[in-house]
């Protein structure tokens, strides 16, 4: 196990947990696809800067650069159907249901490997428990439109994670947010303007200060750290882990918006815990290792 990747993982959980309040601030003034689009375009440019400095574009592995073109675009899928279902499901429930992510990512991994791992599939129960009590019974305010969207950003990063573990080895973490973040911003600046959504007016600081906080805490900082973690660990340990995010998120959601948190929250994230522990202990049999050039994506 790496310990810096660990670290990293840790403090970009705290970042992306408080996405969805940032987000909430954010639909106050604009729609879902601006709220994406402005968000990934704004956290783009330092990297983009950052990699042109560096030659991170020079490399170009032409099965490596299929996938990272569709790694942005299902990035650009995840922030699109997430913020919108933070119209129609609370912080706490559309947190539960985008952090899916972890049993997309073990079908996965099952299907290829046509291998399964007892240990890990103990984890992603655990953890899918354990977010169910922290979050109890959905509240009469979640609508199935919220649930099947926070369901479908779920998925939609299941497979972003999935792209970039088999990415080339050669391709660093700044090669490859340098590439999937511009390209999401594309995605969702085309998307935004053929479905003429909102844009926050330029006075609305509540609105813009959310955009502005996703993007340089959550997306700069959160997801960047993420990909960096995701290149040392498993996928299905990395989305494991983000089961912790509905636990910021309803915290943060009952202290700043008045959300009811269920008294179960220390119960649930104890058994979150668990699982992440199972998980660390399943990592470390597996021996995980960073990706190398001989490796060859399926």
């Amino acid at each position: 196990m790496n310990p810096r990747a660990l670290a990293l993982l840790a403090l970009a959980q705290i970042a992306i947990g408080a996405a969805a309040i940032f987000a909430r601030f954010a639909l106050a003034g604009g729609g879902a696809i601006s709220a994406s689009a402005f968000r990934l375009a704004i956290g783009a440019v330092p990297i983009v800067a950052v990699a042109l400095a560096r030659q991170a574009y020079v490399r170009s592995d032409a099965r490596t650069e299929r996938r990272l073109l569709l790694a942005g675009a299902v990035l650009a899928a995840h922030f699109a159907l997430w913020i919108s279902s933070l119209r129609y499901a609370s912080v706490a429930v559309s947190t539960l249901l985008v952090c899916s992510t972890p049993i997309w990512t073990e079908m996965w991994d099952v299907a290829r490997l046509r291998r399964f791992r007892a240990d890990v599939a103990i984890s992603v129960v655990l953890g899918i428990a354990g977010v169910g009590i922290v979050i109890g019974a959905p509240a009469r305010g979640d609508q199935p439109l919220g649930i099947v969207l926070a369901l479908g950003g779920g998925l939609a990063f299941a497979a972003y994670l999935v792209l970039v573990r088999e990415a080339d080895a050669r391709y660093t973490t700044l090669a490859i947010v340098g590439r999937t973040y511009p390209l999401a911003a594309l995605v969702l600046a085309g998307t935004m303007l053929v479905t003429h959504d909102q844009i926050p007016a330029p006075n609305d600081l509540r609105a813009w200060g959310g955009i502005v906080a996703m993007a340089l805490i959550s997306q700069l900082f959160g997801h960047t750290a993420l990909n960096a973690a995701v290149r040392q660990l498993s996928p299905t340990f990395v989305a494991t882990v983000t089961l912790i995010e509905p636990v910021i998120a309803g915290i943060l959601a009952a202290l700043i918006f008045g959300e009811r948190l269920a008294t179960a929250t220390l119960a649930g994230a104890v058994v979150i815990f668990a699982a992440i522990g199972v998980a660390l202990r399943a990592e470390q049999r597996l021996g995980a290792r960073p990706l190398t050039a001989t490796d060859s994506p399926p």
